[in-house]
């Protein structure tokens, strides 16, 4: 063992327990968030998921030299200007997002450049875990609300029900449907786009296939909303609105992300099948 690697011993559990004791009141609040508002509930796996993401890619760690760096100061400092310049402000979203900062900051000052740059996206996934500013997630969600009626309402024509859309509001025969901010799709685009990121990352595709493989996740949220809205609207339409928004409705935010999963992963098969055939020939 080198003397490099005994302070390193020392180093990081001294670290971690200093990073433990600064940010816990700002976690505990994000996890307070976690558990009230549904379009961050995944956040619980996030952490697990990005500690998982370094866990795959343990032996090229091993093979990677250990360099500290004192440029890793200068992200730690900028990481404690951010955090301090949040508490005055009371922005949430900078004071949990300097977490990040700080993360890369001390592998950085720790590990070095390369070690670093091997777990830079694990360590910048963790962004998936921070809940958006409400005045932002309500400006994204109110055009995709609407774009998610007009898609739905065409659809719904298409298969011959009789629908009068105004704006966010489906109106039927029997009934009247509202298309609330949780359909609008951006909860399910929030957490595919987190799964896509883990899947592009672990999964040994081309660095353009990976690329493709996380955008994915953009027309298979919309396409699955959609295909969630018309069903709710069928139901309406057949057995009633009580029966569309109880507990069918509930169950059918879980299939869809079922079905979207299932899309992702055909996704991924369908490319891993493009690179093997390209790369047979």
């Amino acid at each position: 063992m080198t003397k490099s690697t005994k302070i390193l011993y020392f180093q990081i559990p001294l670290l971690s327990l200093l990073f433990i004791a600064l940010y816990f009141p700002f976690i505990c609040t994000m996890v307070h968030d976690w558990s009230i508002d549904d379009n961050y509930s995944h956040g619980y796996l996030i952490p697990f998921i990005s500690a998982y993401m370094i866990w795959s890619v343990r032996k090229e760690l091993q093979r990677v030299d250990i360099l500290p760096s004192n440029w890793g100061l200068a992200l730690i400092v900028l990481g404690l200007v951010q955090l301090t310049v949040a508490i005055i402000g009371s922005e949430l979203f900078l004071q949990r997002t300097s977490m990040v900062v700080l993360l890369f900051g001390f592998s950085l000052f720790l590990l070095g450049k390369a070690f670093t740059k091997k777990i830079s996206i694990p360590i910048l996934y963790l962004i998936f875990m921070v809940p958006i500013p409400a005045i932002v997630w309500n400006k994204i969600a109110f055009p995709m609300k609407l774009f998610a009626s007009y898609i739905a309402a065409n659809v719904i024509d298409w298969i011959g029900i009789s629908i009068l859309r105004e704006g966010n509001i489906l109106n039927l025969a029997s009934t009247t449907l509202e298309v609330a901010d949780a359909c609008s799709g951006l909860r399910s685009l929030t957490s595919l786009l987190a799964l896509s990121a883990a899947f592009a990352y672990i999964f040994p595709l081309k660095v353009i296939n990976k690329w493709v493989l996380f955008f994915s996740a953009i027309p298979i949220a919309i396409a699955v909303n959609i295909f969630r809205l018309t069903s709710t609207a069928v139901l309406a339409q057949r057995f009633g609105a009580k029966v569309a928004q109880g507990f069918l409705h509930e169950i059918s935010g879980i299939l869809v992300f079922i079905i979207a999963f299932i899309l992702l992963f055909v996704v991924y098969t369908i490319l891993s099948k493009l690179e093997a055939s390209a790369h047979s020939r």
